[in-house]
């Protein structure tokens, strides 16, 4: 999706680029743990989910399969697909599980902050809701 959005693809209605998007982390244990508790389906993917064709696996055993060098790349024009590996839980992700919101710019940052006293982050395991991270390098999209 980070790709699309990159390419601004006539498809999307959502045109702001990379900036303004939170990304939301969690621990794969752990959300493998409850969705399993929860008789909830998971996967992770070796490549884009939304491509035409893409491989799923639901085995932790597995991760070695995804092409984590791709995944880690900066510069990926050729690891594309690889690189968009990704993580898929059956109907939605408990808010409760993210650990980390990571955002790439400052005024996003100041703007999640200012939510952290509200209500939004009052389901957390944390007392303070989830860690906030800012760093102006951290993208998925490294220009080719």
């Amino acid at each position: 999706m980070l790709y699309l959005i990159y390419r601004q693809h006539q498809d999307l209605t959502y045109k702001g680029g990379e900036g303004p998007i939170v990304h939301l982390e969690a621990d794969l244990h752990a959300t493998v743990q409850w969705a399993n508790a929860q008789a909830r389906r998971w996967a992770f993917t070796l490549s884009d989910a939304g491509s035409n064709y893409f491989e799923d696996r639901a085995d932790l055993a597995r991760l070695h399969e995804i092409n984590w060098d791709a995944v880690a790349a900066q510069s990926w024009s050729s690891c594309k697909e690889p690189k968009q590996a990704e993580f898929l839980l059956e109907q939605s992700f408990p808010w409760h599980l993210i650990e980390q919101i990571g955002v790439q710019s400052r005024q996003i940052y100041t703007q999640v902050a200012k939510k952290k006293g509200t209500n939004l982050f009052s389901t957390f395991s944390r007392p303070d809701g989830p860690l906030l991270a800012h760093n102006r390098r951290w993208h998925i999209l490294a220009r080719p």
